[in-house]
């Protein structure tokens, strides 16, 4: 204990945890809310993928072949058939109102079109307003209609007078096999949970920090804080960050727990790059906090843009719109946020089982994340002294 006391950034050590413990502010930063958020989304997205959504069927055709449509529709795991709507105009207010998201229409006339082998027409409507909800409805829904169409076809060539084979070759012509590399399951959580987990620790991280580091300006207590390290501004920062960044560290990887065996996301590759890439992202954001406290020198302006910066990060990473469909602006705009890089390795390392050689990059673009805050601490040490800055938020 004597040894661990003569460290000129254990007094400070020992100032944080007793701030940690009374302060209600830094609890919250530090472990409720962390925790709270995860805990949130993971309730959000337990279900992986949407279930059971409500679509009406107006069968005006009331055929063996339009309910077996019906029935197959509702055999979907995505679509829950309701048939109680006698029209299209109910059915269009029903959507409007969100009772319904989808609505298929049948005409009378269908079964005998199908069966003298013209086009029967079938209309559907989808309310698209939930661009994801949309497109899976579209497309369970369209394959069982071109799954039906299929059958109808080859049923019509067998009578003909050919064989089963011969009448697929004509029915399906050329076949596709389809291969999902990196999310054979398609699943909802995967896409979103693995991008909102590390939105959650990097926004407490950023902020808290901020706010850690910011008390002391606002306050006017750096000089004691950094007369605790016997003067030594970089050892007295060690000392501050020390228990946060561990505390940080250990809520990433309670992040992995969620994500890797609650959720049952994929682990293809290495789990050590996955817990480093942690650990760089963790330093970039504080880094980062270093460098807005020092470019601004006020707490409340630090905290405002620390938020937009965080949120930011979670739009132009690639996750919910390509980085090749953006425009070169937007690419490059992408680059000044270390959850790009983090987001890469992730995946990389999760879905993909990319080679470690393909984390190179991103682990060197966190580093320099860190060295960007590293370059402001001079700044910052400075502001810690300058009385005129004490107070001002």
């Amino acid at each position: 204990m004597n040894t661990f006391s003569n460290y000129p950034w254990s007094k400070v050590l020992h100032r944080e945890l007793h701030r940690l413990r009374r302060q209600k502010t830094l609890l919250f930063v530090t472990f409720i809310g962390p925790i709270f958020g995860f805990l949130l989304i993971m309730w959000i997205f337990s279900a992986n993928v949407p279930r059971e959504l409500p679509v009406a069927v107006i069968d005006h055709d009331n055929t063996p072949l339009s309910r077996q449509i019906a029935r197959l529709t509702d055999a979907t795991s995505i679509a829950s058939v309701n048939r109680s709507f006698l029209s299209l105009e109910d059915a269009k207010v029903a959507m409007a109102e969100g009772r319904i998201e989808a609505a298929l229409y049948i005409p009378e006339g269908t079964e005998r079109e199908v069966y003298r082998g013209q086009h029967a027409n079938l209309a559907l409507y989808i309310n698209n307003t939930n661009i994801l909800k949309g497109g899976l409805l579209n497309t369970g829904i369209r394959k069982v209609l071109g799954t039906m169409s299929a059958g109808v076809k080859l049923q019509m060539q067998m009578k003909s007078g050919l064989n089963r084979d011969q009448a697929m070759s004509r029915v399906v012509p050329v076949q596709i096999t389809h291969h999902l590399l990196f999310n054979p399951y398609t699943s909802y959580s995967y896409y979103l949970t693995a991008g909102m987990l590390p939105v959650v620790l990097i926004v407490f991280v950023l902020l808290g920090t901020i706010y850690i580091i910011g008390d002391e300006l606002y306050r006017g207590t750096g000089p004691q804080w950094i007369k605790l390290a016997n003067g030594n501004f970089l050892w007295a920062l060690f000392g501050k960050l020390l228990p946060y960044t561990v505390v940080y560290c250990c809520l990433a990887v309670f992040m992995d727990l969620i994500l890797f065996y609650y959720l049952g996301m994929p682990l293809e590759g290495k789990f050590p790059i996955i817990l480093l890439g942690e650990f760089f992202l963790i330093l970039a954001y504080q880094a980062i906090a270093i460098f807005l406290l020092g470019l601004s020198s006020n707490l409340r302006l630090s905290l405002s843009l620390g938020a937009v910066y965080a949120m930011l990060a979670l739009t132009f990473s690639g996750l919910t719109f390509p980085l090749t469909g953006m425009s070169a602006f937007s690419q490059g705009f992408s680059a000044i946020f270390p959850y790009t890089y983090w987001l890469r390795i992730l995946l990389g390392q999760s879905l993909r089982g990319e080679p470690v050689l393909s984390t190179i990059i991103p682990l060197i673009a966190l580093f320099l994340f860190i060295v960007l805050g590293v370059l402001h601490i001079p700044r910052l040490k400075y502001m810690m002294y300058n009385e005129k800055r004490w107070g001002k938020i």
